[in-house]
């Protein structure tokens, strides 16, 4: 490794990689060790324990976060013309289909999230060699393939986001910005570790939660206590 910066110099000496913290201390030290010039995003790595490669052991979900993310969360919708007035008061950035379908088709995919219709996800699926790698396929079990269109556009703008294990069994996600208050960044972090919590497989066997650590982005991992967290599985 090359020579650190003064900047990971400090972080370094403010982070004991020893020793594991209670999420409140994390939520505070997360900010301190944020150097970065823009306002960097917080983010947790919880490592399950999990086998992702059982159907049964997969662990998928969705969350509205109390504080959201902290970002502008850009929203397509893509729907037949009578729910376009409905999509469009709710704050979609894109609605249409037959027009945006066919950017899609050319590569396009400045978007975060794309909400769609039952009847429409036959022309949608067509759309998953794009869609598929970049994580944007719109899929009912995270609630973006409802009839309720204006709903669903308030949630994920609000900081609705969906997750999933990995194949190496670790949870990866946002769950704010460095520049929010260390509480709300505790509680963003606590919604989501509950709604995990939620989640454990039945057959899951010995400890469901094996780590938990929160950084900034190019920050090092605080590694969270987890005895100290109301509502987690062991």
């Amino acid at each position: 490794m090359g020579k650190l910066t003064k900047n990971q110099k400090k972080a370094a000496e403010l982070v004991d990689s020893e020793k594991e913290y209670s999420l409140e201390d994390a939520a505070k030290l997360v900010k301190e060790i944020t150097f970065t010039k823009f306002d960097a995003s917080v983010d947790l790595d919880v490592r399950l324990g999990v086998d992702p490669k059982k159907a049964d052991q997969m662990v998928r979900g969705v969350v509205s976060l109390p504080h959201g993310i902290g970002k502008d969360v850009r929203v397509l919708v893509l729907c037949t013309p009578d729910k376009e007035e409905e999509a469009k008061a709710a704050g979609a950035d894109y609605v249409g289909l037959d027009d945006l379908i066919e950017k899609i088709e050319g590569g396009w995919t400045d978007i975060d999230v794309i909400v769609t219709m039952p009847t429409v996800m036959a022309k949608v699926g067509k759309l998953g060699r794009v869609l598929g790698p970049r994580g944007l396929m719109p899929n009912p079990k995270s609630g973006t393939v409802t009839m309720e269109i204006g709903q669903a556009v308030k949630e994920v703008k609000a900081g609705k986001i969906d997750f999933k294990v990995d194949k190496f069994g670790i949870i990866h996600t946002n769950i704010g910005k460095a520049s929010f208050d260390a509480d709300k960044i505790r509680e963003n972090a606590l919604e989501m570790l509950q709604t995990i919590a939620k989640l454990k497989p039945a057959s899951a066997k010995g400890a469901y939660f094996r780590s938990i650590s929160m950084s900034s982005t190019m920050s090092k991992g605080i590694n969270i206590d987890k005895s100290t967290i109301a509502g987690l599985a062991s």
